[in-house]
This record gives C-alpha cells, structure tokens and sequence, in this order.
C-alpha cells in the first residue's frame, strides 16, 4: 500500500501548523518552533521515503501561502522544502556492492549507503546559497544593507536597551554596532541554516530509527569526511570574502558554512580520537565547555583541525565512512 501519501499529507499539515505557530508566542518558543517546524516532513522523507517529503512540503508550502501569504509559502518552499526533499533524498540513496568475485556470495545484497559527509557537504552548499539569496532580498547594495543594519539597531537601542542599562548608547556605537551586524549577518545566516538542516535531519532519523523504520544502518558519524574538492571550495570562498563590497560580504556566507562544517568534521575527530581512552569524558565535557565559554575561537581551532586532517593523517585513509545495509526485519 502507499502508506507514504497520508503520511506525507499528515506530515506536511503539522510543519504548516508547527511554522504558522512560529509567529506567535515568545521569542524563545518562536526560535525553537522555526527550528523544528520542518521535522515533520524530514520523518516523513527519512521514513516513508523522498516522495513523502515531497508531498509534505509542497503541502506545508501550500498551507503556509494561504494563512500567510504566497510570498511566505515560497520561501519556505524553497527554503525548507527543497533541502529537506534533497536531504531525505540522499540519505536513502543506496547502490549494491559488488561481492568479490572468488568468495561466497552473501545471502542478501550488501548495499553502500550515500556517504555522511557528502550530505553534510549537500547541505553547506544549500546553506550558503541560502544565505546569498538572503542578504540580496535584504538589500541590492551595500548602502541599503547598511542602513537596514542601522534602522534594526535603532529599534533594539530604543525598545530593549532601556530595559538594561541605562547608559544612553552614541552614535558611534550605534554605527560600529550596525556595521558589525551586517559583516555576521551572511555568516550567521548560513550557520543557522546548516545547523537547521542537520538537526532536524539527525532528529528524524534517531527517530526513525527508534521506531524500527530507517531503512539504513546508522552511520558511524566519527568517520565524517568530505567528498574531495571540498576544501577548494573553502579556500575559494574565503578569498571572496576578501573582496571589497557586496560581492566580499555575500561569500562570507559561503565561508560560514564550510567553516561549520569542518567544525563538526573536527568534532567528529575528536570523538573518534578519544575511542577507548579512560579520560574520554572528562575530554569532552571539558571540550564542550571550552566551546560554550570560548566559542568562536575555540570552534575555529576545531575547524581548523578538521581542515589539516589530508596533511596530519588522524584517521586511516581506508577506514570506510559508510555501513552495510541493516539485517533484515521480520
């Protein structure tokens, strides 16, 4: 039967539901609601398959345009939808493995899943055009850019400063401050898309999982590596981002997302490296905690790590960083 069709109607009537609600409420609960929003069509595709998702974020898409708009039910088309379609797409995505030739034939086909690292590496990509897109919807020109930065610092000064100091903020604060936000803003953006799409990718598949339905064998995530060429891709996007004007600020998008993602590339080395040794949790608590105090010097060390891995060997270059298939259910 087509389980997937309702599943995927269902699905997509609680994402509408779950991001219409995102507008309402406190900005705590709206965070987390925008966060988890899409988590209903990403079991539904990890689940019941990418038709399934498909069919949940066109409807979602749909729902959403018509209680918030059309322009709303697009961009959340496109910005939800199409990566969450991709992503359950590529994470189910399987071929056989050729057996050896002058062994035993197993009893059921072995099957290689599409590697972890190149659906992280799918969703960087997906994440850093998003952030492209978004800084161009925000503004055309540097100029314009600048002085939404400066209007959106204005509204903070004025309706939450007043709440916590009373030390009246300057002009030259004001304009370092907007100018500070517009060189985060594409980064940040990028970081939180990525961040997005991998947390709620991660939560439907444990999920699924738990339940006895995810069709793949878990990946061993300490063996995240990225497909070759990636790190061009890095090294590019840097040296864009060093251009002057819109063109350097839009690649710092681009930036933020290889940079995250390599961060979890090193966290994936570090938790591989710590494998058997007695101090391993007290390693990383006291990582995390490092992370939490120092974040962003300590997540570009990290990084950083996770970038000289070609150069530094911390892995075996033939460790696989994809499973078998799952035994068989019955």
């Amino acid at each position: 039967m087509m389980h997937f069709i309702p599943v995927g109607l269902f699905a997509g009537l609680a994402t509408a539901l779950l991001f219409v609600s995102a507008s309402a409420g406190g900005m705590t609960g709206r965070i987390i609601l925008f966060f988890l929003a899409p988590l209903p069509c990403y079991l539904a595709g990890v689940g019941w398959g990418a038709a399934s998702a498909a069919i949940a974020a066109v409807l979602s898409a749909l729902i959403t345009g018509a209680l918030m708009g059309a322009r709303t039910g697009a961009v959340f088309f496109l910005s939800q939808g199409i990566p969450l379609i991709v992503l359950c797409h590529l994470a189910l995505l399987s071929r056989p493995v050729t057996p050896d030739p002058a062994g035993t034939p197993p009893p059921t086909p072995l099957l290689e899943w599409y590697p972890t690292g190149r659906i992280v590496a799918a969703a960087t990509l997906m994440s850093g055009a998003l952030a492209f897109v978004t800084i161009l919807l925000l503004g055309a020109d540097l100029e314009s850019l600048r002085a939404l930065m400066r209007e959106m610092v204005d509204t903070i000064v004025t309706k939450q400063m007043p709440n916590i100091s009373t030390t009246p903020i300057g002009e030259t604060e004001r304009a370092a401050f907007a100018n500070l936000l517009l060189h985060a803003l594409p980064a940040a953006s990028a970081v939180l898309w990525l961040g997005g799409f991998l947390l709620n990718l991660w939560l439907a598949a444990k999920i699924t999982q738990i339940s006895g339905r995810l069709h793949r064998a878990w990946p061993d995530v300490s063996l995240l590596r990225f497909p070759q060429g990636f790190s061009l891709g890095l090294a590019l996007a840097i040296a864009l981002s060093l251009l002057p004007g819109l063109p350097g600020l839009l690649a710092t998008g681009f930036s933020g997302a290889f940079l995250f993602a390599y961060f979890l590339m090193g966290l994936a080395i570090i938790h591989w490296a710590t494998r058997g040794k007695s101090a391993r949790t007290f390693i990383l608590w006291g990582l995390y905690v490092t992370l939490l105090l120092f974040n962003t010097w300590a997540a570009l060390i990290i990084a950083l790590v996770a970038i000289l891995e070609p150069f530094m060997w911390y892995r075996r270059p033939d460790l696989p960083d994809h499973n078998p298939a799952p035994p068989p259910t019955t």
